[in-house]
């Protein structure tokens, strides 16, 4: 459980600073601050994946509550417009906790409101759910006055003599647009609601679903309004459409005095209300039996197995990761950059071999996907390392499973092929060159995992020959040799012979004997000395090609350089390029996306070279201290979740995605593999 205080949730700036999460496992999800103050276009308690796991949209935006005690009204909503925040609901707010999922607490006149909010795994559909409870203070009051009417034969009301009316007033704000926009008052709206016991159905456009409304038994009010002008402080920030109007179809009006719970699902599908029930006990017990995977009791791997299970999404019949939320489809170097921790180190390895198969599908040219957009279209085959990263997740689910024959039947051809294809070059002239190094690039494109472009401006095209290529090309070398013994083939002589070439030109080609690490990129005669991370990969991975003694050389140079408590800069705070704040506009943030910015990722191969070079009596106990700096990060930003990016410069602000799947996954996969669990077979 994560609690949040009531000096912090009635504080604007510092609730605004905190959100949740909640997942379907299909790529939908529900959004917003812990104040329930929307300050982002992806914030909404109904963003539906129309074709899972993309084609996402806000349908519900958010439920305006008012608790309404003798004709008092107190509004519990907050919403930011300009110049004021009204309501300002957080007033009423004594608490947040995620337990397992968001529970918002207010207090009014001594009754105490419970809001919890959940997803129903494998639906778009969100059940909200309202309990009323008499707070401390007023259960003593009670008692005393209880104590006196016994004496005088008073009857009491519900709550006491106090309270004569108590109801519940919601009213949903519906926005029906693509999450990457904002919806703005328009005719083109049907305003009809079509209503039957239970239930009260929407479909403001004809092209978009239904949203169907079941609910406890409630008044309805059918006076459909445009809400104008709500203003989103992030979008604001990064330089985006910051305001939205949204459409009010309905509201209900529930009475509390008859029965203290109100619930209300909102979903694609339709449902009994009867069925909340139901829904909340299975994702209870669903999220119960997660959390019991994780393979250590240490309170950072138990949080990070559950957050882990948000990522993990449908893609058609199989399974797929979401690189991040909010506005994050499946990307196939973060996909297999995740798998590991994600699905192997938490004991999953059914879906490690669903992704895997799933990806193998979309294998072109010898090119796994970079991206599936948004809109369901064709893949895009635009990077140099995501298949390579391939081989990497195929060696692990080995190394857990031993499943060689899964192997063997659905992927061995396809990683032949893969092979075959960089030897004779594909796509943005990736290709093996006469020393047996990969070469690829070009003008105009970005291949690597640094890939920022604004327009025509590509901010680190590392073209030729990038130091993490290289050693993820040797590595596959390495696999594809074992897995060809293994099959009985006869080309593992041939990747041998190809792995041994690399070897030795990466070693005359990359030392940089003056700063005493290696190179970042080497292209014909030029040799990019930039002191960046990449390098750290060449290590961290099983199969390297870099000797021990300088092995620990670039440990030396990467710590003072750029270890941060936050994971690695890209780019030494020495360099003139160094960008030490991730702020401002898409021109100004993508230039310092990996130009100085901290990935918390990449503290995973660095976690891991470090022990693999100085050994475990040394390694694991700083590498504990390393990871336990992510314990606090759970309770500052996205809650429970870990994300993308932080600035470079102390204090590490977090910035990007507020939950990203290599983040969570790589902090993961160390934590098990090379710190906590002393029981978990090594990979690397």
């Amino acid at each position: 459980m994560i609690a949040v205080t009531k000096e912090i949730v009635s504080n604007p700036e510092a609730s605004m600073s905190r959100e949740w999460l909640e997942t379907n496992g299909l790529g939908g999800f529900a959004s917003s601050t812990v104040s329930g103050m929307n300050t982002r276009r992806y914030h909404g308690l109904l963003t539906a994946a129309t074709k899972p796991p993309v084609g996402r949209i806000v349908i519900l935006s958010k439920l305006e509550e008012t608790l309404i005690i003798d004709g008092h009204r107190y509004e519990l909503s907050a919403n930011q417009y300009s110049g004021a925040i009204h309501p300002r609901g957080f007033e009423y707010q004594t608490g947040f906790r995620l337990d397992p999922f968001p529970v918002f607490i207010y207090e009014a006149e001594g009754l105490v409101l419970e809001k919890s909010v959940f997803m129903v795994q494998g639906q778009n559909t969100t059940v909200v759910q309202y309990d009323l409870h008499v707070s401390d203070k007023l259960k003593f009051v009670e008692a005393v006055e209880k104590e006196s009417a016994a004496k005088s034969s008073d009857k009491l009301k519900f709550f006491g003599h106090k309270f004569y009316e108590l109801k519940l007033e919601i009213r949903p704000l519906i926005a029906f647009r693509d999450y990457h926009s904002t919806t703005h008052e328009n005719a083109a709206l049907n305003a009809n609601v079509e209503t039957e016991e239970g239930m009260i159905s929407v479909r403001p456009y004809v092209d978009l679903p239904a949203l169907h409304f079941a609910h406890d038994p409630a008044e309805l009010a059918g006076n459909g309004s445009w809400y104008r002008n709500f203003e989103y402080a992030v979008e604001r920030e990064r330089g985006l459409d910051f305001m939205e109007d949204l459409f009010s179809p309905f509201a209900l009006t529930f009475d509390l005095n008859r029965d203290r719970r109100a619930r209300i699902i909102a979903s694609t599908e339709r449902h009994g209300i009867r069925n909340a029930a139901r829904l909340r006990t299975a994702e209870i017990a669903r999220r119960k039996a997660i959390a019991a995977t994780a393979p250590d009791a240490n309170n950072l791997v138990s949080s990070l197995v559950s957050a882990a299970d948000q990522f993990i999404v449908a893609r058609g019949a199989q399974k797929t990761v979401i690189a991040g939320y909010h506005w994050f489809s499946d990307w196939g170097r973060d996909t297999m950059i995740a798998l590991p921790g994600l699905t192997l180190a938490t004991g999953r390895p059914d879906i490690a071999r669903s992704i895997l198969s799933e990806f193998s599908q979309h294998v072109n040219q010898g090119m796994l996907p970079n991206r599936f957009p948004d809109a369901g279209e064709i893949p895009e085959y635009n990077t140099v390392d995501a298949t390579l990263w391939f081989f990497e997740a195929v060696r692990s689910l080995l190394q857990y499973t031993n499943d060689l024959e899964f192997v063997r039947s659905q992927l061995y051809d396809v990683l032949k092929d893969i092979i075959a294809w960089h030897v004779r070059g594909t796509r943005y002239n990736i290709g093996v060159d006469t020393d047996g190094l990969l070469n690829s690039g070009g003008p105009g494109v970005q291949l690597t995992w640094m890939d920022a472009k604004v327009g025509d401006w590509v901010v680190t095209p590392r073209t030729g020959k990038p130091v993490e290529i290289q050693a993820l090309w040797y590595n596959a070398l390495r696999v594809m040799e074992n897995l060809a013994s293994g099959c009985v083939d006869k080309d593992a002589k041939r990747y041998a012979t190809m792995a041994e070439l690399a070897h030795k030109n990466f070693n005359k080609q990359f030392w940089n004997g003056e700063t005493g690490c290696l190179y970042d990129v080497v292209n014909r005669d030029l040799r990019d000395g930039s002191i960046r991370p990449n390098q750290i990969i060449a290590i961290s991975l099983p199969h390297s090609m870099v000797a021990k003694q300088k092995a620990k050389s670039i440990l030396r140079v990467v710590e003072r350089e750029l270890l941060t408590p936050r994971g690695l800069r890209t780019l030494s705070p020495n360099d003139p390029q160094y960008r030490g704040r991730y702020e401002g506009n898409a021109l100004s943030r993508d230039g310092a996306y990996h130009q100085g910015t901290v990935w918390p990722w990449l503290i995973g191969p660095y976690i891991t070279a470090y022990v693999k070079t100085f050994g475990k009596t040394v390694g694991r106990g700083i590498a504990a201290e390393w990871l336990n700096n992510f314990q606090p990060h759970l309770e500052e930003s996205c809650l429970g979740q870990v994300s993308e990016i932080f600035d470079g410069d102390s204090p590490h602000t977090p910035r990007g995605c507020v939950a990203q799947a290599w983040s969570v996954s790589e902090l993961l996969r160390t934590a098990i593999e090379d710190v906590y669990s002393s029981s978990t077979r090594k990979r690397r």
